[in-house]
């Protein structure tokens, strides 16, 4: 099986190191990639976003498969086009993939599938938005309508911050504040049949105990120790089928990575968002787990037979991925800083450890930073203070000027754990 992966960040870097384990897979390549996943697949410039280019090179590379890893191609209708150009493609179609693109379309099918979310208001003016602040009070919570690479959601207890970013944006949903831990589910699916994978948590905030601005995520773990081993049954029976049928009934069917994310309320599961694709750094720690292989299971859901598929099967080793990001990240990172000790994880960590790229690229023989958040390192272990020892002794070994991660990674799960 020849598959091409479209994207170049630490997500695709997962996807492409997680696919070359697979004995299926006979060719692999990404497009554009990065300087990390030019390690494992062949490289190939193309306009992630232009649906005719990505279909075209899918078909002078014979690819049996396309996966479309970021949510802007998704909602640019990438996929339609490979679709249409007769190529098995992992990703739903842009009308689908507004349940990422926009909340309030996301809220709507929520309501219709009678999926359990936050109450919420979708505003339009300064007015309606001061208005609906008003009525949940603090903490607020301000999500873009539409894409954000993440960073869309502003979480606050100054009002006029929570005004300022509700201005700043041309359509914002204001719900209300859900207390309770986070969990993010990501489900394979075929449009009709749903497969769960393993539950993860990740870590938005910048800085140590949860401080600091929201980001793309600066690192994840799994499995969860203190969830409820009835998790992800309910998830899938309350939140994932329901939509899914749904989407299915409006005439939209949904292929591809459904992502929920959740908060584990007082007053039972809540979805606080959608994505429509595998997310980051969540991904990382999913796929160190998953021993069934990686292209079997998405090319059944992109040809629609996810019902045959065999159980998946899953590691009982635990993983942990720490983000480092480049120097002023979230806000106006600073890029072209040399990284170096890539050689060293690879020699000193691996198999245990390794590093997927995110915002980087190569400068002639050395790779340079070119991004926000810059590699993942990813570590596998027997249990989450295993994993967690071996992640942050291979980060030890990332030299990047002025480079930022956090040290609390887990650090509560693994030591609640060890406690137990």
């Amino acid at each position: 099986m020849k598959v091409l992966v479209i994207g170049g960040g630490a997500r695709e870097h997962a996807l492409c190191h997680s696919l070359s384990l697979d004995p299926d897979v006979t060719a692999l390549y990404c497009a554009p990639g990065n300087a990390g996943i030019a390690g494992v697949a062949e490289l190939h410039p193309v306009d992630a976003l232009d649906g005719a280019a990505v279909s075209a090179l899918a078909g002078r590379l014979g690819a049996d498969l396309v996966v479309v890893g970021p949510e802007a191609p998704l909602v640019a209708g990438v996929a339609d086009a490979v679709r249409a150009a007769g190529v098995p493609v992992f990703g739903p179609s842009g009308e689908a993939a507004l349940l990422e693109g926009s909340k309030a379309f996301a809220k709507d099918v929520m309501a219709a599938a009678g999926v359990p979310t936050a109450r919420s208001y979708v505003c339009t003016t300064p007015e309606e938005a001061e208005a609906a602040l008003a009525a949940f009070g603090a903490p607020y919570v301000v999500k873009d309508d539409g894409l954000a690479a993440g960073k869309g959601v502003v979480v606050t207890d100054d009002i006029e911050a929570a005004k300022a970013h509700a201005a700043a944006c041309e359509r914002v949903v204001v719900e209300e504040f859900l207390d309770g831990p986070e969990v993010s589910l990501f489900a394979v699916t075929d449009g009709r049949t749903v497969v769960p994978l393993q539950p993860a948590q990740d870590f938005k905030r910048a800085l140590d105990g949860d401080e600091g601005p929201n980001t793309g995520g600066m690192g994840a773990y799994s499995p969860l120790p203190w969830a409820d081993p009835k998790l992800v049954g309910e998830v899938l029976e309350t939140v994932l089928q329901p939509t899914v049928d749904e989407l299915r009934r409006r005439g939209t069917p949904f292929s591809g990575l459904l992502y929920a994310g959740l908060a584990i309320t007082s007053r039972g599961v809540r979805v606080i968002e959608f994505n429509a694709r595998f997310g980051d750094p969540e991904t990382q720690v999913v796929l160190a787990r998953l021993k069934s292989p990686l292209g079997g299971l998405l090319l059944a859901a992109a040809e629609g037979t996810l019902a045959d598929l065999a159980p998946l099967r899953w590691s009982d080793d635990a993983a942990v991925t720490v983000v480092v990001a480049s120097h002023n990240y979230p806000g106006t990172p600073r890029t072209g800083d040399p990284i170096t000790g890539l050689d060293e994880v690879a020699a000193e960590d691996g198999p245990h450890a390794y590093v997927l790229h995110a915002g980087t690229r190569q400068d002639g023989d050395s790779v340079v930073s070119a991004g926000g958040r810059v590699l993942s390192v990813t570590a596998v272990g027997a249990n989450l203070t295993q994993a967690r020892e071996r992640a942050y002794r291979a980060v030890a070994r990332v030299r990047l000027d002025g480079s930022q991660h956090r040290t609390d990674i887990a650090a509560k799960a693994a030591a609640d754990a060890a406690g137990a």
